[in-house]
């Protein structure tokens, strides 16, 4: 694979460390947990859209392109670095935000990544859920083409094939920093959503014959759906790296069963692992992604599908921004109230 033969602009922090997690390995009295760091790319507080952005965004210079626009749930991490790949390449920003939720919170529809994306100079509108959003994008590119204007419309999570691209560079440099400590990683997870991050591991993975199975732990679509969104991808992603068939349909696992009620609504398991990553190593996930993906790794170690004795990489998508839009998820007020309780029966006795 020679990545260089496609168009690239360098503005991630890579490599992304690569970090062993012994405090969670220790609560959870199972296999060894390591996590690749993709909340730590730099542009806008991270995540693993920055990867993506990094091919996109050199398409659409290379297009002549005067704007971008994409699309996303409300809290979307990937309109939030796209809006600000935008602004550090002096390009306007349009992004279409739909209402997965339903929610009339505040903080939800105006904090976190909703206030980074105008922070950054984008301009939004909204949709209701249930429409096919990258037929929206495209009426809207319309638009600004007959307006005169030049647009370059990334689809949702950046997940096509030039985006995919960026996690095939993953894929390479994972494999470099595992060879380079003597790690030999026996499964990678990761949150899964719009498929391209998945669908880049395994194009690249597979065409390097590393042997680590991926598993993608779904946030939103039905476990049969999202196996085929994810082989589709990652077999034409393979194909443009010029590698066509290396990608196997066996390869491709998601499990499903963490969703929960539905997308961008965290469960009782997500919450946890949101808990556990950050008392116990310091680090933030988000309730939408991240989260969930690590409630499922959680939950998969408890039920012994991991064994002791085994690596397990966990890969860090990124978001924490969300947190600051879902601030009502978190009861700190009773937390409080426990531990002021728990003193005064000490001083009582």
């Amino acid at each position: 694979m020679h990545l260089s033969r496609f168009p690239r602009l360098h503005f991630a922090h890579l490599p992304t460390p690569l970090e062993k997690l012994p405090r969670l390995s220790e609560a959870l009295g199972g296999p060894e947990i390591w996590i690749k760091r993709d909340d730590c790319t730099g542009l806008s507080t991270g995540g693993n859209k920055t990867r993506k952005l990094e091919f996109l965004m050199a398409e659409a210079l290379a297009q002549g392109a005067d704007r971008v626009l994409t699309q996303g749930a409300t809290q979307s991490n990937h309109a939030r670095q796209t809006a600000a790949a935008a602004a550090k390449l002096g390009l306007a920003c349009h992004i279409l935000l739909e209402d997965r939720t339903g929610s009339t919170d505040p903080d939800y529809n105006a904090n976190g990544n909703v206030l980074l994306d105008f922070l950054h100079g984008a301009t939004a509108e909204k949709r209701p859920s249930g429409l096919d959003m990258n037929q929206e994008l495209e009426r809207v590119a319309d638009r600004f083409r007959a307006a005169g204007g030049k647009p370059y419309a990334i689809p949702g999570g950046g997940s096509n094939t030039t985006g995919a691209l960026g996690y095939v560079n993953c894929a390479l440099e994972l494999v470099s920093q595992a060879n380079d400590r003597d790690l030999v990683i026996d499964h990678l997870v990761l949150a899964t959503g719009s498929a391209g991050t998945q669908a880049g591991l395994l194009a690249g993975l597979s065409a390097l014959n590393a042997h680590i199975p991926v598993l993608g732990i779904g946030v939103r679509a039905p476990k049969e759906k999202q196996e085929e969104n994810v082989f589709r991808l990652a077999a034409a992603t393979a194909e443009r790296l010029g590698c066509p068939e290396v990608v196997k349909r066996a390869d491709v696992v998601a499990d499903c069963n963490y969703v929960g009620p539905g997308y961008g609504m965290p469960t009782p398991g997500c919450i946890e692992a949101i808990t556990m990553f950050a008392e116990l190593e310091g680090i933030l996930l988000d309730p939408v992604y991240s989260g969930k993906g690590a409630a499922g790794m959680i939950n998969l170690i408890r039920e012994g599908h991991f064994k002791r004795g085994e690596r397990i990489v966990f890969l860090h998508t990124g978001g924490s921004a969300a947190l600051f839009g879902y601030t009502k998820i978190f009861d700190f007020g009773e937390r409080t109230r426990s531990l002021a309780a728990k003193a005064q029966r000490r001083e009582a006795a």
